[in-house]
């Protein structure tokens, strides 16, 4: 990047105006810091922190008026001047405006590039630039030397406490020229003495037989015995020409330690096998064969009693390949629909806000189809209202008749769907008597209102349901429910016999988790044929989530968590939606669509779905582990938990003993076993966490991967934020 006319535009800055509210727009100074990741902002105000964002944080930088902020308080004129910056988690938006369109572009092209530079920089050069920026920062007075001072100012940094007895071995082994400060290559000696990994000397010179070095013969070798892998002496001349940096090595093709690193480091040698990242399974199924990933009033940024509601969380979801969203949609002023969460003080947003949000971020991360689960409170003239938003926004996308010509038996595939709007709600008559004229005239517009029910006391439901309320219902908006019509449940019995496959139902969690542990096979026959859709306890006011497996276990497809929420329950979630293209569907087994399946998780008898595998799990080590709190003198005491869901005969959790002050390079080289029975439904997770002996211990990192895109041998495991964002250095070895 050095010299690129971009980065020198970000290294100079500029000032832009910040947009905070109709009243507060200030100018402040925005420039690139000479470590090429951080962007600092000045304040005018005296006593004032400047502050600072990495490029790492930032998701998307979006040219004009596109965020909720800068339309609701800037003017349409300067459209061509206004940008946004999006972060990653839950930080919000930067809305500004430039002096320019010119200026605006260059901004936005600018920071566009360096994100997509710095997010494809690989493990290794990540490490590296990481550590050169920790340098960076110790040599407090900026004059490229590191004194004793300086390199135990570093070491905390990095997250490492060394005692001072070690950090002078270190700096005098270093210290060539004796002159009580490293310079140059002394800096550069200190950094390979302390990014030396011996697990990796150790495998490396088991197969390293050649003069000291990996021969294509050698590394073919090691690809088959240890990484349980295919591979050709082809791949293996591939691997070298790829990763080898030094030209004298490549010519005599010959991989030294380094171009080992390397490799290791690669996405496509990581613990994810890496055929599974793109769509690798059969998308021409019915709907109801896929699990989607879905989420519980998607409107909402934080909890469901005062949170705010945005269009951005509908953005969020969908960029993180949720396919299944909710709109609780009430009355509004000017005839205008809005969605709040129903009763409380969250915040509102218009229907038609929310539909344009939809539309423009559907399809970014999957092409698949986007089900829009309406929550209807409105009165009829407002339903119409929002009838005519969804087919004026979105409309040749949106389904508003069965694919194909005659009455379907059963539903479309994703394939099939593909960039399409699925509507579920309620709909006044059947879908056969759409094909059947004569049956159309249904005068009656009353339908039953289904509520998601906040109310916990049972005797309460009983009456409310004796005085069912009773919904007035547009014809319009009826018109459009195709393949998701909203029924209520009354038994598995009456719906295999009374229901077409088109209606469908959805259950609280409690009910549902009910069903799944006392009549798990009669369910799953129940999801061979139609779709359930299960959504959190009324009581989680703080948007916390439950644990989706049992349900996933059950065939239950559209299994809604608060995308809102970080927790354990949404990192597996992101887990089983990890692979697959990330497209938010992932076909069941088939013995969970087969409509006469003997499958049950709880008593497992013998069938398809038994599949005894042993998983054994060395941890060996972790790299970079960031620190939990910034305090200058806290380093990590790591742990590493691995933990397998599944059937309840595969749960299970096991966890080595914690290393004392060290996040840079702890070792652990411990080993586990699990039995796992049905492969097809496990998921496995690595949990870094910082021990504490006086409390609970404290998150680190995670990662969850389906026990199916495992990958065998030597692996470095990426780790995941608590908002399921990649930390950028960090990793595991196993």
């Amino acid at each position: 990047m050095e010299g690129e006319p971009d980065l020198q535009f970000l290294l100079q800055g500029g000032d832009l105006l910040k947009v905070r509210s109709p009243s507060w727009k200030k100018t402040r100074y925005f420039k690139l810091q000479e470590d090429c990741e951080t962007m600092w902002q000045e304040s005018k105000k005296t006593f004032r922190t400047n502050q600072t964002f990495s490029l790492y944080d930032i998701s998307a930088v979006r040219m004009g008026r596109q965020s909720e902020g800068l339309r609701k308080y800037t003017e349409e004129q300067v459209e061509g001047r206004c940008f946004s910056i999006m972060f990653k988690g839950r930080r919000k938006n930067l809305d500004l405006i430039a002096s320019s369109e010119e200026e605006a572009k260059q901004w936005v092209i600018s920071l566009q590039k360096m994100v997509s530079n710095i997010n494809n920089l690989s493990l290794q050069q990540k490490t590296e630039h990481w550590i050169f920026n920790c340098l960076r920062k110790a040599d407090k007075n900026k004059d490229d030397k590191l004194s004793l001072s300086e390199l135990k100012n570093f070491l905390r940094l990095i997250n490492v406490k060394v005692d001072d007895d070690y950090a002078e071995t270190l700096f005098k082994k270093c210290d060539n020229s004796k002159s009580g400060y490293l310079a140059g290559e002394e800096i550069e000696h200190f950094y390979d003495l302390l990014t030396h990994r011996e697990e990796i000397d150790v495998i490396y010179g088991e197969y390293a037989k050649t003069t000291g070095f990996m021969s294509p013969e050698n590394l073919v070798d090691f690809l088959m015995k240890e990484q349980r892998e295919k591979a050709s002496l082809t791949d293996a001349h591939k691997i070298i020409e790829k990763f080898e940096p030094d030209e004298n090595a490549k010519e005599k093709k010959l991989l030294s330690k380094d171009g080992f690193l390397m490799y290791m480091h690669h996405p496509e040698a990581l613990v994810l096998n890496s055929d599974h990242k793109e769509v690798y399974q059969d998308m021409s199924q019915p709907l109801n064969h896929y699990f989607i990933s879905s989420s519980h009033n998607t409107y909402l940024l934080e909890d469901q009693l005062s949170g705010p509601s945005s269009t951005e969380a509908y953005v969020r979801a969908l960029l993180k390949g949720c396919r299944c969203v909710e709109l609780d949609c009430w009355d509004g002023s000017d005839d205008e629909p809005v969605i709040y969460h129903g009763y409380t003080l969250t915040s509102k947003i218009l229907f038609k806000d929310a539909i344009k949000a939809i539309k423009e971020y559907a399809f970014k991360t999957s092409d698949y189809p986007v089900i829009l689960s309406l929550e209807n409170h409105c009165n009829v003239e407002q339903q119409a209202v929002m009838a005519h938003h969804m087919s004026s926004i979105l409309g040749s996308a949106l389904i508003t008749s069965p694919l194909g010509d005659s009455m379907p038996t059963n539903f479309p595939s994703p394939e099939e769907l593909k960039g399409r709007f699925l509507i579920k709600g309620k709909r006044l008559n059947t879908l056969e008597a759409s094909f059947a004229p004569e049956v159309a005239a249904a005068d009656d517009t009353d339908v039953t209102e289904e509520e998601e029910s906040n109310d916990e006391d049972e005797q309460k439901e009983k009456e409310k349901s004796e005085k069912k309320n009773k919904l007035k219902l547009a014809k319009e908006l009826s018109d459009m429910v195709i393949y998701c019509k909203s029924v209520h449940f009354h038994s598995f019995d009456d719906a295999r016999q009374n229901q077409s496959f088109y209606e469908m139902s959805s259950f609280k969690e409690g009910k549902a988790m009910e069903l799944a542990e006392e009549s798990a096979n009669a369910y799953i026959r129940h999801n061979a044929h139609k779709l359930s859709r299960i959504y959190p306890a009324g009581i989680r006011t703080n948007s916390s989530n439950y644990n989706p497996v049992p349900l996933w276990n059950a065939g239950c497809q559209i299994v809604a968590l608060n995308f809102q929420t970080a927790c354990t329950d949404m990192d597996i979630n992101q887990g089983r939606f990890l692979v697959n293209g990330k497209s938010g569907y992932v076909l069941k087994p088939a013995y969970m669509s087969d409509i006469a399946t003997e499958f049950d998780p709880i008593t497992l008898t013998r069938g398809d779905w038994l599949k005894h595998k042993t998983l054994h799990v060395m941890i060996i080590s972790a790299q970079q582990l960031p620190k939990v709190n910034e305090k200058k003198s806290s380093i990590v005491d790591p742990l590493v938990k691995v933990e397998v869901y599944g059937v309840p005969a595969d749960v299970a959790e096991k966890e080595t003993s914690a290393v004392e002050n060290n996040g840079f390079n702890p070792a652990w080289n411990e080993n586990f076993q699990f039995d796992v029975y049905v492969p097809d439904l496990a998921l496995v997770r690595f949990v870094v966490e910082d021990y504490d002996s006086m409390s609970d211990n404290e998150f680190v990192g995670q990662y969850t991967l389906p026990f199916n895109s495992l990958k065998m041998g030597y692996r470095h495991v990426p780790l995941l934020d608590k908002n399921g964002d990649v930390l950028p250095a960090a990793g595991l070895f196993v």
